[in-house]
């Protein structure tokens, strides 16, 4: 005779169910949440693609066996490759399969009446007994209440329940995360974010050319850009004369919304941006553009205007580069912008103040190849002088000129440029509210006290009294004092 149990297999269903299981447990969701946050690192110390290519090409000069092998494994973009959405996905379906059906219960349980005084009270926390007056169960009732207990009589007994907040705010909580993780995911899907450096002076049309970063969310066409359009008026920056800090900055700009619009005036500040819909213009930082007049050798005009230099202190000492490819040979210039030139005995010549109040231009003049039909992307602030040879070396003020064999640059003057940030993103306001709802859900859980108290007489006068502190809150034993102190005034 075979007695051995046949345990049969786990079917279709059955294995998903188990799974889903497995994926909606509080263990597995901490256990995500845990690895979402090691996944991130790697995308705040290697260059990302998206918003720094120049570092991720120089990642591939240095080493390309190296970054071939990082960029496989999406090391340069690591919040868009599969397997960063993999775990961002998985943790978002944890949360909603772990926190939704608690949720239910919650609500369910927090309609309900308090449980039944147990039996056997003297085995409970806080147990006292004496012989009253029979009074005691209304005077009960009145302070429970009072102290906002939900109240429950069954026959000479009565039980309490106060503190259900403390599961309110743990479920409230993780909702909340749910609330951000949907927030940021509208934003990755149907976002943008771009940066812009324009001079005043100029114009800045919102089309995908004009920017000098831009990254796009993965639903976001090139189609959905607001057709915007903003003439750089004036810009104005005010500074301490003390400690140099800057005091306000203000952007005056002719806005038109769309084409054939009529143009309006707008003020745009740091903390004040201008919006288009759901597209918002943020004015991030500024600088100065040196204003410069480059001939060759025959006289003629081979560039001419501003060139954005990028600011390399608090006091806008500003560092760029000034290309001239169409010259013959071609030219280039190391360059630093002092809007009020001083000395320094170790750094050299800097600037004392952010305000232009005595600006001079430093060069470091250059001729050779360029390297710009190479084919390989090039910052416009830095210049590669390997294939180059230094004409010499030269401080200009407004208006001098610098010549050499090559040709000459003259120092015009200069305009100030702002960087402008572009931004759309849908799920800012429910990544918002999320994070004030954690907060929220954070604190009642925190410091909500979740007990019982129960009170029995019996037919012959004797007084049973208990309480119960759920969670190990402290307080009780003061509580219960006060509530027995209340019930032995009603017998005398």
């Amino acid at each position: 005779m075979n007695n051995e149990t046949v345990i049969p297999e786990l079917g279709a269903m059955s294995s998903l169910r188990f799974v889903w299981r497995q994926l909606t447990s509080m263990r597995t969701a901490l256990s995500l949440l845990l690895i979402l946050g090691v996944a991130s690192i790697p995308g705040s110390l290697i260059p990302q693609r998206p918003q720094n290519p120049m570092k991720v090409s120089d990642y591939f000069k240095n080493d390309p066996s190296l970054a071939a092998w990082m960029d496989r494994f999406s090391l340069f973009d690591v919040y868009g490759s599969p397997w960063f959405s993999a775990i961002y996905i998985l943790l978002f379906l944890s949360l909603i399969g772990c926190v939704l059906p608690r949720t239910f219960e919650h609500f369910k349980a927090a309609k309900a009446l308090p449980p039944i005084t147990p039996k056997n009270l003297d085995k409970m926390e806080f147990f006292s007994t004496w012989h009253g007056s029979g009074l005691e169960i209304e005077a009960a009732r009145t302070f429970l209440r009072k102290k906002h207990f939900r109240v429950r009589e069954f026959e000479g007994t009565l039980s309490s329940e106060k503190g259900y907040l403390r599961e309110t705010g743990n479920l409230l909580f993780h909702l909340a995360l749910i609330l951000v993780l949907v927030g940021v995911s509208l934003g990755a899907l149907f976002g943008m974010k771009g940066e812009a450096i324009v001079n005043v002076g100029e114009r800045f049309t919102n089309t995908p050319t004009t920017y000098d970063s831009l990254s796009y969310g993965k639903l976001f066409h090139d189609s959905s850009l607001p057709p915007f359009t903003l003439a750089m008026d004036d810009f104005r920056a005010e500074y301490d004369p003390l400690t140099n800090a800057p005091k306000d900055y203000t952007l005056w700009v002719t806005a038109t919304d769309k084409p054939g619009a009529t143009p309006v005036k707008h003020i745009i500040k740091v903390n004040a941006p201008l919006s288009f819909g759901a597209t918002n213009v943020y004015l991030q930082a500024n600088g100065y553009s040196p204003v410069v007049t480059v001939r060759d050798s025959k006289g003629a005009v081979v560039l001419q205007g501003p060139v954005p230099f990028l600011p390399q202190d608090a006091n806008l000492t500003s560092a760029g580069a000034i290309k001239v490819p169409d010259s013959n040979p071609q030219l280039g210039f190391v360059a630093s912008f002092l809007p009020t030139a001083s000395r320094d005995k170790v750094r050299g010549g800097v600037s004392a103040f952010p305000e232009a109040l005595d600006p001079s231009l430093l060069l470091s003049a250059w001729t050779g190849n360029l390297g710009l039909d190479h084919g390989v992307p090039q910052s416009v602030y830095r210049i590669d002088t390997t294939k180059m040879t230094r004409i010499g070396l030269k401080s200009l003020k407004i208006g001098a000129t610098y010549s050499f064999a090559q040709g000459s640059i003259t120092f015009d003057g200069f305009v100030p440029w702002v960087n402008l940030q572009i931004v759309r993103d849908p799920g800012k306001m429910f990544a918002l509210f999320g994070a004030i709802l954690a907060i929220l859900g954070l604190l009642a859980s925190l410091f909500t006290r979740r007990r019982r108290i129960w009170i029995r007489v019996s037919d012959d006068g004797r007084v049973e009294v208990a309480g119960l502190a759920k969670n190990g809150a402290p307080g009780l034993d003061t509580e219960m004092a006060l509530f027995v102190e209340e019930l032995k005034k009603v017998g005398q």
